[in-house]
């Protein structure tokens, strides 16, 4: 009988997929740019050739996250997949800003005179890496929803970013070859912003998870209803909420009435710790506090 997946074994199958296809690609551009003379196409094969690294970034990051709690990290191993998203973005943020000085040298080649027309075989190049990067973008993001992880999610945000440099790749190496050589290095540029505002966006969402960033107020107002729709639930003081990587921590007071016994206010806490974890698959854990009713 057929097991299911884990979500190390889902990343780590998502993964090495598109290791294999970036490493192919990066061969096909790096080709196409050096044979047909394109700067923007050998800038896109700098940009898939990170891919690769990036994903390797996330197969570690999932699987140490994916650990089970120890004497030295008890709440934990989460926030590894946010480190791993840090270094995602530091070094998708290195390869645009690479990127965009090989494009400033060339448009100051091209002030001289000294451009090529880019052939026919980088905008080929260009057509088949939009297609494939975009393909990617859409399997790894299911894949990152499916598991949540932050992680793989901005490897998706990577590849998607390779796909939107390539668009403009295309570009710029449609209109060099339509008589404006220096649209090929400007490319570059536009590159670099594209790859640049997303590594700022992944190191952001990343931040806000390890600094115990609260969750939406749209999850909290679910959260609300599920705890005052528990029996012997009269109100809530108190709720509080804090992502730690992927997952989320819930600290809640609730009322009850005080002429409850010891044993009957534990019940109505448990059926609150229970409805919430059982109702939102992304809390790691709910802690319950009771308070008699008008005095919390």
């Amino acid at each position: 009988m057929k097991t299911a997946e884990t979500d190390a074994q889902i990343a780590l199958r998502v993964s090495w997929r598109t290791i294999i296809i970036n490493i192919v690609l990066s061969a096909f551009k790096l080709f196409a740019g050096i044979f047909a003379n394109s700067a923007a196409m050998v800038s896109d094969a700098a940009h898939s050739l990170s891919d690769v690294l990036s994903t390797v970034f996330v197969m570690v990051g999932v699987r140490m996250s994916g650990k089970k709690a120890d004497k030295d990290h008890q709440y934990g191993h989460e926030r590894m997949e946010c480190v791993a998203a840090i270094l995602l973005a530091v070094l998708l943020c290195a390869t645009g800003l690479l990127i965009g000085w090989n494009g400033v040298t060339k448009v100051i080649a091209g002030a001289s005179g000294e451009l090529e027309i880019p052939g026919v075989l980088a905008l080929i190049a260009a057509v088949v890496t939009v297609a494939a990067k975009e393909g990617m973008y859409w399997y790894t993001r299911a894949a990152a929803k499916k598991i949540g992880s932050g992680a793989m999610m901005a490897d998706a945000w990577h590849h998607r970013s390779d796909a939107l440099s390539s668009v403009a790749s295309f570009a710029g190496i449609l209109g060099a070859r339509l008589g404006v050589p220096i649209m090929d290095p400007l490319a570059c540029l536009v590159i670099t912003v594209f790859i640049v505002q997303i590594s700022l966006k992944i190191f952001l969402d990343a931040v806000g998870k390890m600094t115990d960033r609260a969750c939406d107020d749209s999850t909290v107002q679910e959260l609300r209803a599920v705890i005052v729709s528990q029996e012997g639930v009269l109100g809530i003081d108190h709720i509080h909420t804090r992502l730690f990587g992927n997952r989320v921590f819930v600290d809640v007071e609730i009322s009850v009435d005080g002429n409850d016994t010891l044993r009957q206010a534990h019940e109505v806490a448990h059926r609150v710790h229970d409805a919430i974890e059982g109702a939102f698959p992304s809390v790691k854990h709910c802690m319950v506090h009771v308070n008699p009713a008008g005095e919390g």
